[in-house]
């Protein structure tokens, strides 16, 4: 690896952190994940297409990371369960708490998918394109999930919607 892209890399390193924290939920997995995504990215060096698409490679590098490992921790979890050993306590850590503000929290509640394409797109300043090139899905798709994960959001933030209680007659 030349130094230009030894210092491209050092450049990319926030935003794979942030990408990477926004799938884990945890920093310390989310480092981990960085990790494995720049082994792989180093020991492929050679096989990249597109020499000035270095982030959107990298960054679909650590997504299909992220969806391995997941498969991998489900298929875990359930031969763990086989076993009958308890399950993960799903409550929140102190960390997620005190990190967690209320649109991170809103955040958190989309699906993988939906917060992997909202943090490339609107974070990471990814095109539609370079962003289903990094996930590896049509374009079509991507605006479609944009659209859903927007709405979600939106419906999130504005709370559960409320009928108008109806007016009675006073007799």
């Amino acid at each position: 690896m030349d130094e230009l892209d030894d210092q491209r890399l050092r450049e990319l390193l926030p935003a794979l952190r942030r990408f990477a924290r926004s799938l884990c939920h945890d920093a310390s997995g989310a480092d981990d994940l960085v990790q494995a995504t720049l082994e792989r990215a180093l020991t492929r060096w050679r096989s990249r297409r597109d020499e000035e698409a270095l982030k959107p490679w990298l960054f679909q590098i650590l997504y299909r990371q992220f969806i391995d490992e997941q498969r991998r921790s489900t298929r875990w979890q359930r031969l763990v369960q086989l076993f009958g050993a308890p399950a993960r306590d799903a409550e929140p850590s102190a960390e997620r708490v005190h990190d967690g503000r209320a649109s991170l929290a809103r955040f958190n509640q989309l699906p993988a998918e939906q917060r992997a394409l909202l943090m490339l797109v609107a974070v990471e300043g990814l095109s539609y394109r370079e962003a289903a090139d990094a996930l590896g899905v049509p374009i079509g798709t991507v605006m479609s999930r944009l659209s859903r994960a927007r709405d979600r959001l939106r419906q999130l933030d504005e709370g559960p919607s409320r009928t108008p209680t109806p007016l009675r007659r006073v007799p």
